[in-house]
């Protein structure tokens, strides 16, 4: 991998068999990669993550298949579709599982949501924050079959161009936060990512 490339993290949480949110995971993959990205592409609904348990979940080979990815990642993309107002359990799973690998990294957000998907990334960004992770000022939501297709193509244009430019944020600014954070775990000021220092 060169080092001036982004390592792009997606984790995609649907569980719906034509999955409006995996459809954006998929467009962000695709777009992210033409820009120069490193991009590893986790569905989770293919993968055995069992709820977090704090006393052995890391000792679990879905743990053990993530944790690599995870350190690796300059920046993330979450995937969840809006239930009740609330991100996935499967993607609040994800989360819950790590912290100080997030901390300092950047994070963007996708949802399949008639609502705006608001609150959903809101509570994506609390529990990115209480990480002592960056969350982007924004996420982009869509809604199935007027948006984007059931076979997964984006039909909106506005829903597109925001993909888009969602890419091209996290891959700019996922590396940009990414040297910073090197930089600042390597000098001896008292920064918020001290915690990290060996």
């Amino acid at each position: 991998m060169s080092d001036s490339s982004t390592n792009l993290l997606i984790v995609q949480s649907s569980l719906h068999a034509k999955s409006t949110t995996a459809a954006m995971c998929r467009f962000v993959d695709s777009h992210a990669q033409s820009l120069g990205a490193n991009v590893t592409y986790i569905d989770l609904r293919e993968f055995d993550l069992p709820i977090f348990d704090p006393q052995t979940g890391r000792d679990t080979e879905g743990y053990k298949k993530l944790v690599g990815p995870v350190n690796d990642a300059h920046a993330f993309l979450l995937g969840t579709p809006d239930y009740h107002g609330g991100p996935s359990a499967g993607i609040k799973n994800f989360l819950d599982y790590f912290w100080t690998e997030f901390t300092g990294k950047l994070f963007g957000y996708v949802c399949a949501s008639h609502e705006k998907g608001l609150t959903v990334m809101d509570a994506l960004r609390t529990a990115v924050r209480q990480c002592y992770g960056w969350s982007l000022p924004y996420g982009v939501a869509a809604i199935e079959k007027t948006e984007v297709e059931p076979e997964g193509e984006i039909i909106d244009e506005r829903v597109k161009n925001r993909l888009i430019m969602l890419s091209h944020d996290l891959v700019r600014y996922g590396k940009v936060l990414s040297d910073t954070r090197a930089e600042d775990i390597a000098h001896s000021d008292p920064t918020f990512l001290a915690n990290l220092r060996s």
